[in-house]
């Protein structure tokens, strides 16, 4: 794929609104909060850091997936969860507190993991084919698009709680719509390739999710949490922050393949992860 305005413009501006959307939940106690709740956050950060990629490598191999598709699931296995797991943690009364403090902690350890994961996946699924590995220069851009948003969200909820406040909900809304629009423009410049992958990448992208949900919750009561914390890490780990994902596959990979997966995990998820809520509420 070409680069574009879609990827050099599109994207970086999307995720920047949603990490500052992000931003604006944060406080340096979130940071904090991980030696008060030591636990909790241990098992939702190992879940994020080795289960998942370790489940998204089996289900590509399993499935037989080609290289980019493969490359672009294990991206997503790699992306934290960002505002919107927090929404649906709120939502279906799960600890909210956690899942900011673990959205906080992924977000920065994600600078470390993503390069290895990419590039691990580059040369595990696509050998010595023609492919560019995620290099130190796409690392400090990546970087810097996660961290200079979160961190001037986080400075005007410290300088201006009022403000970020009555911001919270308008951001809200417009991260989504930003999502869903980044999502629907890449299915229509990829559409010859969703049709020709679909049916592949589709059902391991929803078996990936549902793996992901169930994984978080069952580590979750496994440890003996909370039925809120359990369900705090379950929506952690199972709505991840595809707009990442494709921003990695399209602006800083330059191959539209490996979008595909992120595109069509991010539309799943929200139906797969409202059933998953309501499935856990009426459980408990």
């Amino acid at each position: 794929m070409q680069q574009s305005a879609l990827s050099t413009i599109g994207l970086p501006l999307a995720l920047a609104i949603i990490m500052l959307g992000l931003g604006l939940h944060l406080r340096l106690d979130d940071f904090r909060r991980i030696l008060k709740q030591p636990k909790a956050m241990l098992v939702g950060l190992a879940c994020q850091a080795l289960l998942l990629p370790a489940l998204c490598l089996g289900l590509s191999k399993l499935w037989g997936l080609p290289g980019s598709l493969a490359v672009g699931m294990m991206l997503l296995a790699a992306s934290p969860g960002g505002i919107t797991a927090n929404l649906y943690s709120h939502l279906f009364k799960g600890d909210v507190a956690l899942n900011i403090s673990l959205t906080a902690i992924n977000s920065v350890t994600a600078i470390v993991s993503i390069p290895l994961i990419v590039n691990f996946s580059l040369l595990h699924f696509m050998g010595n084919q023609q492919v560019i590995p995620l290099q130190f220069q796409k690392t400090l851009e990546v970087m810097l698009l996660i961290l200079l948003p979160v961190g001037l969200g986080m400075l005007v909820h410290a300088r201006f709680p009022a403000f970020a406040q009555r911001m919270d909900k308008p951001v809200k809304i417009a991260s989504a719509l930003v999502l869903v629009l980044m999502i629907l423009l890449i299915l229509q410049r990829e559409w010859a390739l969703v049709v020709a992958n679909f049916q592949q990448v589709g059902s391991a992208a929803l078996v990936f999710n549902l793996a992901s949900l169930l994984v978080g919750y069952g580590a979750g009561q496994l440890a003996r949490l909370s039925e809120g914390q359990s369900r705090a890490i379950a929506f952690e780990i199972g709505i991840h922050n595809g707009t990442l994902a494709i921003y990695l596959a399209l602006a800083v990979l330059n191959d539209g393949g490996m979008a595909i997966p992120a595109a069509i995990y991010s539309l799943l998820m929200f139906c797969t992860a409202a059933l998953f809520g309501f499935w856990v509420a009426r459980k408990g």
